[in-house]
C-alpha cells in the first residue's frame, strides 16, 4: 500500500464517526416522525415498532404548510434576486472605474458589513415600525437586501479577474455602460452568481430572527416560524413537532443536493479567479 494510499485509508476512518456524529440528529428526528407520542417518549432512538405515517397527515390538515412555503418561496427567491442585481450593480463601477470616490464607498461599505445585525435590533426594529414595513413581506425582503452587501465583496474579487481590455473594446465598439454590464460582463460572474445564490437561498430560508421580530400575523408566516409556533399549537406532541421540521428541511436540501456540483464549481472559479 502506498503512503497516499494509506493517507486516503486513514481519512476514511476518521470520517466515520464524524460522518456518524453528523447523521445522528437527522436519524433522531426523521425516524420519531413516523412514531406515536407515547413510543417516542418511551424509546426515542429505537426503530419504530409499528411504522405509522398519520403524523405527516395531521401536520398538512393541522397548520397553513403550504401558505407558510409560499411565504418562505416569495421572500428568498426576490430577496436573493435583488441582492444579487443589486450587488453585482455596485461592483461594476467599483472595479472599473477606480478612483477616490470608489473606495471611500467601497470602506464604508466595509465597515457596515463588519457590524453583526444583533446590535442593530433595536434601531432597525424603530425604523421597521416607522416605515410601515412590520409584518409585510415586502418588509422584510427590503430587510434583506442588505445582504446586497456580502453579494458585492464577492462579486468585486471575482470582477478583478476580468480584463480590463474587454469593456474598453465595448466602448470603442459603440455599446453603452449598460450594454457592457449586461451582455459582457454579467455573463461572465456566472460561478460566482451561483454560488451566491446558493448561500443567500440556504440563508434567508433557514432564518429565523428576522421573521420572528418583523413578522406577527399567522398569515405571514415562514416555514421556520410555522414550527416554532407547534410547540404551543400542538402542546410539545414531538412526533408532530418534527414531523414539521422534516417537511421545512425538505426544500433547501433538495435545492442543495442539486445545486451541490454548481457550488464545488463556484467556490474553485472563485479561489481562482480572486
Amino acid at each position: 500500500m502506498t503512503s497516499d494510499n494509506k493517507k486516503n485509508w486513514l481519512l476514511d476512518v476518521l470520517m466515520l464517526p464524524i460522518g456518524a456524529i453528523t447523521f445522528f440528529p437527522f436519524y433522531l428526528i426523521i425516524i420519531n416522525t413516523f412514531k406515536s407520542m407515547q413510543e417516542t417518549a418511551a424509546s426515542p432512538l429505537s426503530l419504530p415498532k409499528r411504522w405509522i405515517f398519520s403524523n405527516y397527515v395531521t401536520v398538512f390538515k393541522e397548520t397553513e404548510l403550504l401558505r407558510s412555503f409560499g411565504n418562505s418561496l416569495t421572500i428568498t427567491a426576490v430577496s436573493v434576486l435583488l441582492m444579487v442585481l443589486i450587488g453585482a450593480m455596485a461592483a461594476y463601477p467599483i472595479v472599473f472605474n477606480p478612483n477616490r470616490t470608489n473606495k471611500l464607498v467601497t470602506m464604508y461599505l466595509l465597515a457596515g458589513f463588519m457590524i453583526p445585525f444583533q446590535t442593530t435590533l433595536i434601531p432597525l426594529f424603530q425604523l421597521m415600525t416607522d416605515l410601515g414595513f412590520i409584518d409585510r413581506l415586502y418588509g422584510l425582503i427590503i430587510l434583506y437586501m442588505g445582504g446586497a452587501v456580502f453579494v458585492f465583496f464577492l462579486m468585486m474579487g471575482y470582477m478583478k479577474s476580468i480584463p480590463k481590455e474587454l469593456p474598453e473594446a465595448a466602448i470603442i465598439d459603440g455599446c453603452g455602460v449598460g450594454g457592457i454590464f449586461w451582455r459582457i460582463i454579467l455573463p461572465l460572474l456566472k460561478p460566482i452568481t451561483v454560488t451566491s445564490i446558493i448561500y443567500q437561498t440556504m440563508w434567508i430560508w433557514n432564518d429565523f430572527l428576522a421573521p420572528m421580530l418583523f413578522l406577527n400575523s399567522k398569515s405571514n408566516a415562514t416555514l421556520v416560524l410555522e414550527v416554532y409556533s407547534a410547540k404551543g399549537e400542538f402542546s410539545v406532541n414531538w412526533p408532530l413537532f418534527m414531523t414539521l421540521t422534516v417537511i421545512s428541511l425538505i426544500p433547501i436540501f433538495v435545492f442543495f443536493i442539486v445545486m451541490q456540483k454548481q457550488i464545488v464549481k463556484g467556490i474553485v472559479g472563485g479561489a481562482v479567479k480572486g
